[in-house]
């Protein structure tokens, strides 16, 4: 229907002029050229007055009897599609610096003390100590992968430091079967469903027990059974490929929800603004993309700003409060799934490390700079001081699982470590779930190869054929 303008009010109007009658519609009717008449007809009270005479200045007149009629008059507003605007007789440009940016949500301040008790998530114990242990052991394992790769004793490796509360407050939130697109940064967000230390060590080990069978770099992790899809190193990958398994729940009604994680400098690509078209997100703003600033990578009020452009409700919130990103993740699941709509959030965080091991982010930001969030908004400082509030920790809690966190994570470090690699004919399988003639030639050829020059070759270090 072309909308032409909102109906105000409606006058009967006497040749008498003995009484003049008002009343106003309370539903917002919308009028048009084509459908004018059929609303008159058809709705109460103007049933009764079916005979459209002229449309002019924004009223409708419409004859009721031989000397008298109706007049309609409309709100004159722009009918174009797609906008929802009114009219204006002044040059404005619209000024991204002097609209105020969208406030950020949290529920504990920096000392882990929650600000309004109605949004305290009332978790038991259990589940507290559990998020506070998960972030910890992730903490624990960034510190000695990091430092192995530094030994070169694995090739790559990137850290989650500062970060933890993004992964464990929404991970939490979310069912175990909605479904996990992330970037290469959310590794708490599969250590909390699960992954064991092994796994992770197998991974960046590239060894014979690795999922992905040695196919993937460090961190690229990956698990079916959990429903995490296998990281991807090109930015924004997983965003179009999240909309569209969404796209098959929402078709399903499956009442799973998808999630997609992302960093700021990932927005800027391409295929996220394709996904933002068609989507629903999680955004990680830590405050740099590699060696990017955020006022660096966009000139806007961060990535929150963007979801009502592609109308997607959005929300921005403490990426370093856990309770904070949990009450926000719980209700965005919730209103996704209900509504079937896609929710923008912005956890905001600070990304204490360096961005991988192959950076180094002195060159581009102070000492100062780190050490002051990691002093002061550090999100596994804030959420213990929030469990020894409660009763729930002491220092002779800490003292015990420190030393069990890193009991437990060397012990699959050294594991992982003596085992040999896959076998080297598996980089010829699982390309084509039929092996066509092609692959098989090249796989024929690479065996005749390695026999007659098998003394140039590491093969004791490569599993041997099952």
């Amino acid at each position: 229907m072309f909308k032409f303008g909102r109906l105000k009010s409606f006058s009967i109007l006497s040749s008498s002029s003995r009484s003049l009658r008002s009343r106003t519609l309370q539903k917002k009717l919308y009028l048009s050229t084509k459908c004018l008449s059929k609303i008159i007809t058809s709705q109460s009270p103007l049933a009764k007055f079916p005979r459209l005479i002229c449309m002019a200045s924004g009223k409708f007149d419409v004859l009721v009897g031989p000397k008298r009629c109706m007049s309609l008059e409309v709100e004159d507003r722009p009918n174009f599609p797609g906008s929802r605007s009114k009219w204006t007789e002044k040059i404005e440009f619209i000024q991204p610096d002097l609209y105020d940016g969208i406030p950020v949500y949290r529920v504990m301040n920096r000392k882990g003390e929650i600000i309004d008790p109605a949004n305290d998530p009332q978790l038991d114990e259990e589940k507290v100590v559990k998020m506070y242990q998960r972030m910890t052991l992730l903490n624990t394992m960034d510190r000695i992968l990091y430092e192995s790769q530094r030994q070169g004793r694995i090739s790559f490796y990137m850290t989650n430091y500062g970060e933890e509360g993004t992964h464990i407050g929404s991970a939490a939130a979310l069912h175990d079967d909605d479904y996990i697109f992330g970037q290469y940064r959310e590794a708490g967000v599969l250590m909390w469903r699960g992954f064991p230390l092994d796994s992770f060590m197998n991974q960046c080990y590239g060894n014979e027990d690795d999922l992905g069978k040695g196919r993937q770099m460090p961190v690229h992790y990956g698990s079916q059974n959990l429903n995490f899809i296998t990281i991807s190193s090109p930015l924004a990958t997983q965003m179009p490929q999240a909309v569209g398994c969404a796209y098959a729940f929402k078709r399903a009604q499956s009442g799973q929800c998808v999630v997609c994680y992302f960093g700021e400098g990932t927005s800027s690509e391409g295929d996220a603004h394709a996904a933002f078209n068609f989507s629903a997100t999680l955004d990680r703003n830590n405050g740099y993309a590699i060696s990017t600033p955020t006022h660096e990578q966009y000139r806007g009020d961060g990535v929150a700003s963007r979801g009502p452009a592609y109308g997607i409700s959005s929300i921005r919130v403490d990426g370093n409060d856990v309770f904070a990103v949990y009450n926000v993740t719980k209700a965005a699941r919730e209103l996704s799934v209900s509504e079937n709509i896609p929710i923008l959030i912005e956890a905001m965080t600070y990304r204490i490390g360096h961005h991988s091991t192959s950076d180094d982010s002195s060159a581009y930001r102070s000492v100062d700079e780190v050490q002051y969030w990691d002093s002061t908004q550090h999100p596994i400082a804030r959420l213990r001081s929030y469990l020894v509030s409660k009763q729930y920790w002491d220092d002779d809690k800490e003292k015990k699982w420190k030393e069990d966190c890193k009991r437990q994570v060397m012990q699959s470090f050294a594991k992982a470590e003596k085992k040999v690699k896959p076998n080297w004919r598996e980089l010829f399988y699982d390309v084509y779930h039929t092996m066509p003639n092609h692959i098989k030639n090249q796989l024929k050829y690479m065996e005749e190869h390695v026999k007659e020059y098998e003394e140039h070759y590491p093969v004791k270090n490569f599993a041997k054929e099952k």
